[in-house]
């Protein structure tokens, strides 16, 4: 990805460390410094430390005084911590839709879901593209509820969550076939209303999620 200035310097300083910090381009623990980024993409020092707190609160880099920015850990006791904290964030959305959808919601999102679970039956199936598309769903759903705090939230641990996904590709890429059902049920029961059944899936689904990043993080994968 080659760097472009853009309207909003900071936010596309930030989106731009946050695709290397992602990819594993930029390792985790790896010292990012102000100076130094600032000269490579040849924009000021302020607008780099501006983007360095969108990426802390993005949870893809720590700020520690006296010692600068680095990229946060990644191993299966962090992506743990980080997927139990989402996935409690999601069954509270899941909740929220279940109570909140109207008629006219309906078409957005079966549409969502539709291109989620076609990226994933692509034979050239590419995780980017699912991942992009799974996060088309929750914002869709997000506009939905209408809880601007919950939005907040989960649109801060988009980031991360991508992160542990991009570093998991393998084992992630062979359960799409799990992943897509889940989309399916989990639409059918939010249809249907039923806030039990939705919790329920996006629990089991939530620990079985985790269960495969750990197993891809762990120091013998």
């Amino acid at each position: 990805m080659d760097f472009q200035v853009p309207n909003t310097l900071a936010e596309q300083i930030a989106n731009y460390l946050a695709e290397h910090i992602m990819t594993g381009q930029i390792k985790p623990g790896q010292r990012l410094h102000e100076a130094t980024t600032a000269k490579e993409l040849q924009v000021s020092r302020a607008s780099v430390k501006e983007a360095l707190y969108t990426l802390e609160r993005w949870h893809l880099i720590e700020i520690t005084p006296r010692k600068g920015a680095s990229a946060t850990k990644l191993d299966a006791v962090h992506a743990s911590e980080l997927y139990d904290v989402y996935m409690h964030l999601l069954i509270m959305l899941a909740r929220r839709l279940c109570e909140r959808w109207r008629e006219e919601d309906k078409a957005a999102l079966l549409s969502a879901v539709g291109h989620v679970t076609g990226q994933m039956q692509r034979k050239d199936a590419n995780i980017t593209a699912i991942v992009e598309a799974s996060f088309e769903v929750m914002d869709v759903c997000c506009q939905v509820v209408g809880n601007p705090y919950l939005t907040e939230a989960l649109t801060n641990f988009k980031p991360a969550v991508s992160r542990a996904y991009y570093l998991s590709a393998n084992r992630y890429r062979q359960d799409l076939d799990r992943t897509g059902l889940f989309f399916t049920n989990l639409t059918n029961a939010i249809l249907a209303r039923d806030a039990g059944e939705s919790e329920a899936l996006v629990a089991e689904f939530g620990a079985h999620q985790k269960a495969l990043i750990q197993q891809a993080l762990a120091p013998s994968a």
